[in-house]
């Protein structure tokens, strides 16, 4: 391997890990919006809703400050939080689906969770 395929191998790799960690970012926005906007009085259903709303912004967050610092956070620590914050953002949108008005935050919910997944593949 050549020094330059080398470093434009790690500019791709971080160039992927900005996406993803701005994918989290954003869906951490828009799930904490969601959230503050669900009656906490409401119904079970809606502070179901809330409630999966607020996990998904802390996961989200959690994820961007680990893939915006640059320690040495071991491959398989990675691989388990994107993996997490994935699962959380597929059950956070599948919650939103079923609330008028939270498309865009089952959207960006799905966006992260499809740069998790893109991401993890740059991993092998």
């Amino acid at each position: 391997m050549t020094s330059t395929s080398s470093q434009q191998q790690l500019v791709q790799f971080l160039e992927d890990r900005f996406t993803c960690a701005q994918a989290c970012s954003d869906c951490a926005r828009a799930c904490a919006l969601r959230a503050s906007l669900v009656d906490p009085d409401g119904t079970e259903e809606q502070e179901q809703v809330r409630r999966k709303g607020i996990l998904c912004a802390e996961v989200c967050d959690a994820t961007c400050r680990v893939l915006a610092e640059q320690n040495q956070l071991d491959e398989a620590a990675l691989r388990v939080q994107l993996e997490w914050t994935r699962t959380v953002c597929l059950e956070c949108a599948h919650a939103f689906d079923r609330h008028p008005g939270a498309e865009d935050a089952a959207q960006g919910c799905r966006d992260c969770a499809r740069a998790c997944t893109e991401f993890m593949a740059t991993l092998d």
